[in-house]
């Protein structure tokens, strides 16, 4: 699948953090516009998230948002727990749950952020953001989303971003 700038790409009306990374320093060290990202770092589970504003492949620079409060629609993976590096169990996503950036190799090619804490190798996945309700009441009706199989579900997250 080839990775592209969502065409419902959202965010909110606050601030914009913007820091410039290597591509070299990224997770995903082919990053693409609209797409979550982490930023590698010593501590698993603790490294900077946010979001591709921009690229610039002559330099292999992104720019990133991270900005804490900034809201993307992005793919989330309902992966709960992983044995033996596959995925073993599955449930719905809810408004307000925790959302962690998954570089596990088992995920779904262009997605990036599921609901396991672990990654495939039990190493700690990096908090993402939260899932939000965006859009009024009529997408209550939504949640939850996915549930006790393997699924991939659309969701508004608000992002951690460099927040603490």
């Amino acid at each position: 699948m080839t990775e592209m700038i969502h065409s419902d790409y959202e965010h909110s009306s606050g601030p914009v953090i913007p820091i410039q990374v290597p591509y070299a320093r990224l997770s995903d060290v082919t990053p693409t516009p609209s797409n979550p990202a982490r930023v590698t770092g010593v501590v698993a589970g603790l490294q900077l998230t946010g979001t591709v504003l921009s690229t610039d492949a002559g330099s292999s620079i992104a720019v990133l948002n991270v900005a804490p409060g900034f809201v993307g629609h992005w793919n989330v993976r309902n992966v709960l727990t992983y044995a033996a590096a596959i995925e073993d169990t599955w449930g719905a996503i809810n408004i307000g749950d925790q959302v962690y950036y998954d570089g596990s190799a088992t995920m779904p090619a262009g997605v990036y952020l599921s609901t396991s804490p672990l990654d495939q190798a039990g190493a700690a996945n990096t908090l993402f953001g939260r899932v939000a309700l965006v859009g009024g009441d009529a997408l209550i009706a939504a949640y939850p989303k996915g549930g006790a199989t393997a699924s991939t579900q659309k969701c508004h997250v608000v992002q951690r971003g460099a927040g603490a």
